[in-house]
């Protein structure tokens, strides 16, 4: 039977689809209550606060199936959701009360952990933390962490394509992603979850899925790459004059430690600065303070940790007496490895406190990264009196994070909405000039819907909406995202 569309339709139609919503779900599965869908209506940044007809927490894939097959006959736009930790507003319904928020937190079983296939099955609601303890229990790993892997999920994960810190070697959860269970635009339940390591049955539907935000069918399991558990890890923190060094360090690091360098991370003076500030209880790994320092940390499932500290500190005492770096600690045991990590980890909250900021994560040629941001810095400054500009994070794979910070005494929510805007315009206009990309690992959401249909090649654009077309014709899955509806005829 076909419905009318709730978002044109009176009040009985849209309580008749949550009448049937609710007998399929069940009390536990469907609410309505606004104290109970407050908290998933804004997104991580406070920056997108939509509204919704109804917050679903399907438990089972059929559940999920089931459900987007009566938002199809219904007419109901769908914004699928994990941990609701994503940084564009991906996540977050519009402000028109006609969209259900679908939550995939109650499907958050791993199905089985296989460690001689080195492979895990989960479901989209698997918090990333929780698979790492589960990967560590049988001394195995799940080669991908981030700051928010506390509330991240593996379902949100795939749907941004998420890096994070270990991308260096590893690659992005695309690289991890080895079979996908989805539900389609009709409701349709696909399981691609066998992984083959040859299958050339046409396209690789799965690889369509991950990345897409939600906007083409929805993650509800994945197959998940696992790699041994590490017996070696060595972790430094290095103190530099600048950022070309920074790279010139890398690819020394990269020749000297091979395989075993797993995460290179730049950190300037003004993050580690406000990251002291921010956690009391931090202390500066190094007795001085440089213009940059740099995260080094090598893994080996084969090297135990006093070899492997061995081999960076050769690398680093060559470099050091080279006049390349001016100092470098090593950490001596995990806990001070993960001191290290949380100066690293901690920098966008830090940043946050201070005030307002534009956020930008962008991706330029690994080559270029350096020469980029010490174009881009200034002249953003210049253009825009008061802000400062500071760019952090993953050198090694040429996505770095850069923030705009707002001048002082600008208000918070009135300063992103005027001048930010024009700040990110400029960003995204010199991160196109150096062939970049104005969303490395983060996605587009709704935040850069705009400026993805400003600055993408328009073939590709073109490209992208009839695959939208083709399998959601209806623009149901998660609208207003990472694509503007097609412009009419």
């Amino acid at each position: 039977m076909t419905h009318t569309s709730i978002a044109t339709s009176d009040a009985a139609a849209r309580q008749a689809f949550l009448d049937e919503a609710t007998a399929l779900l069940g009390p536990r599965g469907l609410t309505t209550d606004h104290e109970r869908m407050d908290a998933w209506l804004t997104d991580w940044r406070g920056r997108y606060t939509g509204r919704a007809l109804a917050l679903a927490s399907p438990g089972s894939a059929t559940e999920v199936a089931a459900l987007v097959k009566l938002c199809a006959a219904h007419g109901v736009p769908i914004v699928p959701q994990g941990g609701n930790s994503g940084m564009a507003g991906g996540a977050t319904p519009d402000t028109t009360g006609t969209a259900i928020v679908l939550s995939l937190r109650r499907m958050d079983r791993i199905r089985n952990l296989d460690p001689e296939a080195g492979m895990v099955v989960c479901e989209a609601g698997v918090i990333l933390q929780h698979l790492h303890d589960a990967a560590e229990a049988a001394q195995m790993r799940f080669p991908l962490t981030l700051g928010g892997k506390g509330s991240a999920t593996i379902g949100g994960l795939i749907s941004t394509n998420a890096g994070g810190t270990q991308v260096l070697r590893h690659g992005t959860m695309r690289a991890q992603v080895l079979g996908l269970e989805a539900v389609l635009a009709d409701g349709t339940l696909i399981d691609l979850l066998t992984p083959l390591k040859k299958d050339n049955r046409g396209f690789d539907l799965k690889q369509l899925l991950i990345g897409s935000e939600g906007t083409l069918g929805i993650v509800t399991a994945a197959t998940l790459r696992l790699l041994p558990a590490p017996i070696g890890r060595a972790t430094a923190w290095v103190g530099l004059g600048g950022i070309i060094e920074a790279r010139t360090l890398l690819g020394r690091m990269e020749r000297a430690l091979g395989d075993a360098l797993e995460g290179f991370e730049v950190v300037p003076e003004h993050c580690l600065a406000s990251v002291l500030a921010h956690l009391p209880q931090a202390r500066a790994p190094l007795a001085e303070r440089h213009p940059w320092n740099a995260l080094i940390e090598c893994v080996s499932p084969s090297r135990d940790g006093d070899a492997l500290s061995a081999a960076l500190g050769e690398a680093l005492a060559d470099a050091l007496e080279e006049g390349l770096i001016g100092d470098a600690v090593l950490a001596a045991n995990d806990s001070q490895a993960e001191d290290f990590w949380t100066l690293r980890d901690s920098i966008s909250a830090a940043e946050r406190a201070l005030g307002p900021a534009m956020q930008h994560d962008i991706s330029v040629p690994v080559e270029k990264m350096p020469e980029f941001i010490l174009a881009a810095s200034p002249a953003i400054e210049a253009a825009f009196p008061g802000t400062c500009a500071v760019a952090f994070g993953h050198l090694g794979d040429g996505n770095v994070h850069f923030h705009v910070l707002a001048p002082k005494g600008a208000v918070r929510g009135a300063w992103e909405e005027a001048e930010g805007k024009a700040v990110s315009a400029q960003v995204y206009d010199l991160v196109t000039q150096w062939g970049g990309s104005i969303s490395a690992e983060h996605g587009i959401g709704q935040m850069k819907v705009d400026e993805l249909a400003r600055l993408h090649d328009p073939a590709a654009l073109a490209l992208m909406r009839r695959v939208k077309a083709a399998l959601d014709p209806q623009g149901l899955l998660n609208p207003g995202k990472l694509l503007h509806a097609a412009p009419h005829p």
